[in-house]
């Protein structure tokens, strides 16, 4: 399955979509007018999600040699590879499992002689009797009291998933215990999520696999330290310093050897496998303190909604395969229109962290700009992902979504029913759904960057501005924006699931048409290996600081004569 990617420029189906991207002029106004059934077309049900893609840049003959490439690039050939476990992640040789995280226990998945589905419900347990003994209160730190705070230590994917996802599941949180994230290593993200907590009840998870990351390890020496020292200001604690750590500390981590000689027990490390990469692990055991935040039960449904997409992914038509419909009109903006950047606009709170999630999932996953048998690419590869929640980035950027001179596809999400309902009174007496008034925008945006605002209809506005061509020209809304509209009824942990899944097969289909790994991450490795040579200079060595390139070597001058 490894064998040498289809480049997809020497397709037949890309050969016609140059064709129509020649010149290419879309009328959203025309298109809808001239076919009444365009909405309920092009709008299709992936489990829980309700998704429109009828205001997207999109007609019958592109979607057909969209669906003609991804043949023709054998996504339906790589998708089952990636399924039944084939190592596709040829850099590291490795298999792609994150979709067996969620399979039910009952299933079968056989990878070098072992079920990988026995394994991954033996760790799920593992951490679920784990959860549910913090929550109970039967895990209590080294002085006795139950804990109350649980800080996540981790990096990358083992804190933008759990961070995001604890975010966003706000109303399933037991409101007995709190979680925090630290990630960074700037001192100052410790300091300030540690600087009002009690340690006799905080319980650290340090998020690892290898156990050795640099940013994570350091900060977990951070959090040992001021637990020892803040335990023996507060004289609660005289006893061995491992005892207090072995009651505080837990790792997700298959380094058992580290971890204990960090004064970890190894019975209490979460493992999982190198078939999970970091991005892709919100649902293995880096959940642990979203677990023991929402509960086994609700993490359950969280797994529950991810295998949901899955399941549409592996077995629907392409025709009407979300994922693979959104990725591949992902394709047609970037490749074809130019678009270089995607938007992605919760109209949810709840979702303020989604962007960000995606951000890695997306670009470290597509980054890429050699294919999977080392050849170069042969066209654009990824996208910048970006976005801010609805209604706040409409105050922020829509202007340029809007009226600017980019091309930039956007995905809204949104749903039925509100986490939080609240009514306004006005001062007219009033009584008003906040939450109809805010899903109005959601509406009213992807409508306006559909449709616009023609020069007549601005001057039909009339006005005392109405006559001044300066200002009508200024006052036009050009339209034929691209958006999705992604719509489920509730933010359940299901339907959360079911969100990052969807996201993670858009990117996969999107990975394969453009013949790249997907799963590898190579990119960052640079920055920090350098990181380590250059820590040295930083602390005085002369000799380290002579090595350095000559604009590096004034920076760290700079910083050297700079700091008190």
């Amino acid at each position: 399955m490894n064998a040498k990617p289809v480049d997809p420029t020497g397709t037949a189906a890309w050969g016609r979509l140059a064709q129509y991207a020649d010149g290419f002029a879309p009328d959203l106004r025309g298109w809808f007018a001239a076919d009444p059934g365009r909405a309920e077309r092009l709008t299709y049900d992936a489990a829980d999600l309700h998704t429109d893609l009828s205001k997207g840049l999109v007609t019958p003959e592109i979607l057909d040699a969209l669906i003609e490439l991804a043949r023709e690039v054998g996504l339906e050939e790589r998708r089952e590879a990636m399924f039944r476990g084939e190592r596709i992640n040829v850099t590291e040789n490795r298999a792609v499992l994150h979709t067996a995280l969620r399979l039910p226990e009952d299933a079968t998945l056989m990878v070098d002689g072992v079920n990988v589905v026995t394994e991954v419900h033996e760790a799920l347990r593992h951490m679920f009797a784990f959860a549910e003994r913090v929550r109970s209160g039967a895990w209590t730190g080294v002085t006795g009291r139950r804990i109350k705070t649980v800080v996540n230590i981790g990096i990358g994917g083992s804190d933008l998933g759990p961070v995001m996802a604890y975010e966003a599941l706000a109303a399933y949180r037991t409101p007995e215990i709190e979680c925090r994230f630290i990630s960074n290593i700037d001192p100052t993200d410790a300091a300030r999520k540690l600087a009002d907590l009690d340690p006799t009840t905080t319980l650290f998870i340090v998020s690892s696999k290898t156990f050795s990351t640099l940013e994570t390890l350091t900060n977990a020496r951070l959090c040992r330290s001021w637990l020892l020292d803040n335990l023996r200001a507060q004289r609660v604690f005289d006893g061995k310093d491992e005892e207090a750590v072995a009651k505080h500390f837990v790792a997700v981590s298959t380094a058992l050897d580290k971890v204990a000689a960090f004064g970890i027990d190894p019975a209490n490390a979460f493992g999982f496998w190198d078939w999970v990469g970091g991005r892709y692990s919100v649902d293995s055991t880096i959940g642990t303190s979203l677990a023991i935040a929402i509960g086994p039960e609700r993490f359950t449904e969280f797994l529950g909604g991810m295998h949901a997409m899955d399941e549409h992914f592996r077995n629907t038509e392409l025709t009407h395969n979300v994922p693979a419909l959104m990725g591949l009109l992902n394709i047609w903006y970037g490749n074809f229109l130019d678009a270089g950047t995607h938007a992605v606009l919760p109209y949810s709170q709840l979702l303020h962290r989604f962007p960000a999630y995606l951000q890695q999932l997306t670009m470290e996953s597509n980054g890429k700009s050699v294919r999977w048998d080392g050849s170069p690419v042969t066209t654009h590869t990824g996208e910048v992902f970006w976005g801010e929640p609805g209604t706040n980035g409409q105050h922020a950027f829509y202007q340029l979504i809007h009226q600017g001179t980019h091309l930039v596809p956007a995905d809204f999400i949104a749903f039925a029913n509100p986490a939080y309902p609240l009514k306004d009174t006005t001062d007219d007496g009033r009584s008003v759904d906040v939450h109809e008034l805010f899903l109005s925008n959601f509406f009213a945006q992807t409508r306006a960057l559909a449709f616009g605002k023609t020069a007549d209809e601005v001057r039909a506005e009339g006005g005392s501005n109405a006559a001044r061509e300066d200002i009508v020209a200024a006052r036009v809304f050009p339209g034929n924006r691209p958006t999705t509209s992604i719509m489920a009824p509730d933010l359940t942990p299901a339907v959360l699931g079911q969100l990052i899944a969807l996201y993670e097969h858009i990117t996969f289909t999107q990975g394969v048409v453009w013949g790249i790994d997907s799963f590898d991450q190579w990119g960052v490795e640079l920055g920090k290996q350098l990181a380590l040579q250059i820590s040295p200079a930083v602390s005085g060595d002369e000799q380290a600081a002579a090595a350095q390139d000559p604009s590096t070597r004034a920076l760290i001058d700079y910083y050297r004569s700079n700091r008190k």
